[in-house]
């Protein structure tokens, strides 16, 4: 549910969405890969989904485990490129749905912390 609401949300914000539930053979995956078209810019998008904020925003869960198998995820897609150097970035996508359904985008959430051919 939280997944459809957010691809909802980017495609209203201007995103393509290019895939959905990414799955790399070294065990990285990425919820959504989108392309920015404001910024032409590669986004794998983490999606945080919760009932309430009762305990802390959605994006407090992202453990650095997470983090680990959506850049894992990422640099998989970015070797499958032609050029590799394309510029991207990890947004987080919040979904709260109670009271009122509300999303959040954190555009540059985390970085990569090396190259990807390390």
């Amino acid at each position: 549910m939280g997944e459809k609401i957010a691809a909802d949300y980017l495609r209203r914000n201007g995103f393509r969405i290019l895939y959905k539930n990414f799955r790399s053979r070294r065990g990285g995956e990425i919820d959504l890969v989108c392309r920015d078209r404001r910024e032409e810019t590669l986004v794998f998008v983490e999606v945080k989904t919760r009932t309430t904020d009762a305990f802390g925003p959605p994006h407090a869960g992202l453990i650095q485990a997470q983090q680990d198998r959506i850049i894992q995820g990422a640099k998989e897609w970015l070797r499958l490129l032609n050029d590799p150097r394309v510029p991207y970035r990890f947004d987080v996508v919040e979904v709260l749905l109670k009271p009122t359904t509300r999303v959040h985008l954190i555009r540059g959430a985390f970085q990569m912390p090396d190259d990807i051919y390390w």
